[in-house]
């Protein structure tokens, strides 16, 4: 201290600088942070040993960190952080550590949802996969099936069991699913934790009417040409219907490509290839229809419902500009499996083995100047299932034996009664 005549100055504090090396890091050390997930700055002095530290940082904003070790925060803009350890009491402190500049994404993460089989056959898993960006940067994954609102065109989702605090695996096993259903998933990583964006939902198909809601096409085919009008209806128990389209990765509602009424929807233009079905008030989904859009002169018509084993089924080819056609070859597959004039081709009894891609080639003259190949249409079939009012065997024939038993005790009985009738004494002797 200084005196000037009657005027001190202000105490002057020396501090010392240290060697040792102050350096920012970050925890946890993702590969990529985002802006509104808690991180955690640390100052660390190299060769600190056991001397009390205390800290202090520097940012390239007007925000002032603890003087603290460790600051924690949520990360909003790109910012440059500076830390240095001073010894208690202030004589001595290290120099600026490097300048440490955190960028946060301003885009939260969505992750891409995939499901396996697309489409259902009985007793099929159906396998949820989540992919993330940097996968293995502590993110748990949470599953969701999609519940439809059509009041709202949107989707409510219900947690999958054993998915409440998340799972590390990037894959979940759906067991049991039979019909159409959405899925949707989402990741977390932190604590708290900081969650992404939900994937875009994506679904199983199931073509089976075992579900209460159902889908009707008309005309009743897979495959239509462009200038085809087509209605799309639904039926089940509810008031409140609407009807979805997923092609080309864009799911779409009818009132986009369409007009809805009521339960139906008509498509008299913008029909395009895809798969469709129906969502209803009551959160359920229809079967589903893989609808192909041909610019082709010739289609194959084939049924839009799967085909039960032992029925028959009726596969025909249909030009657009006029109902006579020539020379008709249907293939199963890539194969011909018959070349005649009939122009279809009939299956009385229809089995698994049936199932396939058909497509059909055919000539608008008996001369067979201009032939036309169809698109390839997928027939599915499926197992015929017991009437409710028909029970198994075993059962039959428990009742039979029983009912046999019956008959017999009955009959003795009534031989009995008659012979009591006639003597006492006869009875005993013909029981003995």
């Amino acid at each position: 201290m200084c005196k000037f005549g009657d005027e001190e100055s202000e105490p002057i504090k020396l501090t010392t600088e240290l060697t040792n090396r102050a350096v920012v890091s970050l925890q946890p050390n993702w590969p990529e942070i985002y802006s509104g997930e808690t991180i955690t700055l640390t100052c660390e002095i190299e060769d600190g040993g056991d001397t009390e530290w205390e800290y202090e940082w520097r940012t390239s904003s007007s925000t002032t960190p603890p003087k603290t070790r460790e600051y924690t925060f949520k990360p909003s803009r790109r910012e440059d952080f500076w830390c240095m350890g001073v010894i208690k009491g202030g004589e001595s402190s290290t120099k600026l550590s490097d300048r440490f500049t955190l960028t946060p994404s301003s885009n939260k993460p969505e992750p891409v949802l995939t499901v396996s089989p697309s489409w259902l056959s009985p007793g099929d898993l159906v396998t949820l996969n989540c992919r993330v960006k940097h996968p293995s940067a502590g993110w748990r994954f949470s599953w969701y099936k999609a519940v439809p609102k059509p009041s709202d065109n949107s989707y409510s989702y219900e947690l999958l069991p054993d998915s409440t605090t998340g799972t590390e695996q990037d894959s979940y096993i759906v067991h049991g699913q039979t019909h159409t259903a959405g899925y949707v998933c989402r990741a977390g990583r932190g604590d708290p934790v900081y969650h992404t964006d939900n994937s875009k939902p994506q679904f199983v198909w199931s073509g089976d009417f075992g579900s209460s809601a159902s889908l009707t096409v008309s005309p009743d085919r897979v495959q239509h040409f462009i200038s085809d009008s087509v209605s799309l209806s639904c039926e089940g128990n509810s008031t409140e219907w609407r009807v979805k389209r997923f092609t080309d990765g864009y799911l779409l509602d009818c009132s986009i490509w369409g007009t809805m009424t009521g339960s139906t929807c008509k498509v008299d233009k913008y029909l395009s290839s895809g798969v469709y079905w129906c969502e209803s008030g009551t959160g359920e989904f229809s079967n589903a229809v893989n609808i192909t859009l041909t610019y082709e002169n010739i289609i194959l018509l084939s049924p839009v419902r799967p085909v039960t084993e032992g029925r028959s089924v009726t596969l025909g080819c249909k030009l657009k500009t006029q109902n006579d056609i020539y020379n008709v070859v249907f293939y199963k597959n890539g194969k011909i499996i018959q070349n005649d004039n009939r122009g279809e081709l009939i299956i009385s009894a229809v089995s698994k083995s049936d199932e396939g891609f058909y497509n059909c080639k055919g000539d608008n003259s008996s001369q067979g100047w201009w032939s036309v190949t169809s698109l390839e249409g997928w027939m599915s079939v499926k197992s015929a299932s017991r009437p409710e009012n028909n029970p198994p065997f075993p059962v039959l024939l428990v009742v039979g034996l029983v009912g046999g038993v019956l008959l017999i005790i009955l009959l003795l009985l009534f031989l009995l009664l008659c012979c009591y009738r006639k003597s006492k004494g006869e009875i005993f002797s013909l029981l003995l």
